[in-house]
């Protein structure tokens, strides 16, 4: 192959990586100047009425303290919808032990998985506005009202609210801390744009006439159920302070489980909704792609940047390029067989190196379609 060619794929796969990363968020940077967003500083809820729907399967030990802790909202919660999903276990019982009259407990026999259940629980919702939630976060009493305030936009069809995890404790771990506050911010400036591309599962309200129901081997739920509301011409807006607890933290395994599963979601999305990534084809497509699809190519254009390098030995430039793999690897390595070093120079290039196996692996999954529909 000609020298010009690698050298345009090389430069090609090294542009869309830092596109993919923080290309992304400095791009959003300057186009929506982190705008002040309308109705931010409104202090009370808009008059509409407001239901939680809570989908679970054996979340007996959880379900009492969740509930308190919806009933604890500053503002009256016309309904709680708990849909056991194939429960095997008491959550049922726990759930309409509660006696409290705006529990609505909808027992769904064999598991059917959490897309499901939304499908229920918001049909069986009759409120203006849904407020989604899992049974492991506990909310702040002020969160649900915060959801709530953006409503006063007629043009508001949803808004995520952020979740905080407990501190990693690992190198890799704290890699993806590192990540997971990215995110955070750039779901802000997406907002104050127009829309975040997505919400946040645990924590996010829509407009009941606004849902659509959702095949129930979605993967992506947070993810796909914004993305058609959005493609309703409402926006999707994102709240830094309506806060959801989250007691698990980013370390070891289970993070692994979590993104890999959510990854296999990006996979089924973009093979589900081909045209939601060409002009046209969505109003938020180009920040889904360089939101969420770029990210999946990641391995690729890091296979693409190495081999391009090697095929360029003999200029000065793609030596040092080519070399630069090699300490980057190995404090990608370090960082992930010590643990616990946290220090920045291991942490962020073990991060990295663990997202970029997640996205292999998440790839896997989908291919073989080893996911399951909800609860692993």
């Amino acid at each position: 192959m000609p020298d010009s060619i690698w050298m345009l794929v090389f430069w090609a796969a090294a542009g869309l990586l830092f596109l993919a990363y923080p290309g992304y968020p400095l791009l959003l940077r300057g186009i929506s100047g982190r705008r002040a967003a309308p109705f931010a500083d409104s202090a009370d809820p808009p008059a509409c009425s407001v239901a939680v729907v809570l989908v679970v399967r054996n979340e007996a030990a959880r379900m009492d303290a969740r509930l308190r802790n919806l009933l604890d909202s500053t503002v009256e919660t016309r309904e709680i919808i708990v849909v056991c999903d194939g429960c095997s276990d008491s959550t049922a019982a726990v759930a309409k032990a509660a006696g409290h009259p705006a529990i609505q407990v909808i027992e769904v026999p064999e598991p059917r998985g959490k897309p499901a259940g939304l499908n229920i629980g918001v049909q069986a919702a009759t409120a203006d506005v849904v407020v989604l939630c899992d049974a492991r976060q506990r909310f702040e009493s002020s969160t649900i009202p915060r959801l709530l305030r953006w409503f006063a936009d007629p043009d508001t069809g949803a808004v995520s609210g952020a979740l905080e995890i407990e501190s990693s404790q690992s190198s890799s771990g704290r890699g993806v801390d590192a990540y997971w506050r990215l995110e955070k911010l750039i779901r802000q400036m997406e907002s104050d744009l127009d829309s975040a591309v997505g919400c946040t599962g645990a924590v996010y309200a829509l407009r009941r006439a606004c849902f659509q129901p959702l095949p129930e081997d979605t993967l992506l739920d947070d993810v796909v159920e914004p993305m058609l509301i959005a493609a309703q011409g409402k926006r999707v807006r994102f709240d830094a302070t309506a806060l959801a607890y989250d007691p698990q933290t980013l370390d070891g395994a289970l993070e692994q489980r979590r993104k890999v599963r959510t990854l296999a979601g990006n996979f089924q999305m973009l093979a589900r909704y081909p045209a939601w990534m060409l002009p046209g084809g969505h109003r938020l497509w180009w920040q889904l792609v360089l939101h969420k699809y770029l990210r999946l190519a990641g391995p690729f254009l890091l296979m693409l940047t190495l081999a391009a390098s090697l095929a360029l030995l003999d200029r000065p430039f793609f030596q040092v390029a080519a070399a630069a793999h090699g300490p980057a690897a190995l404090l990608a390595g370090i960082g992930l067989a010590r643990p616990g070093w946290k220090a920045k120079c291991f942490s962020w290039p073990a991060g990295f190196v663990f997202l970029q196996w997640c996205v292999m692996k998440g790839l896997a999954s989908w291919l073989r379609g080893t996911h399951n529909r909800g609860w692993r």
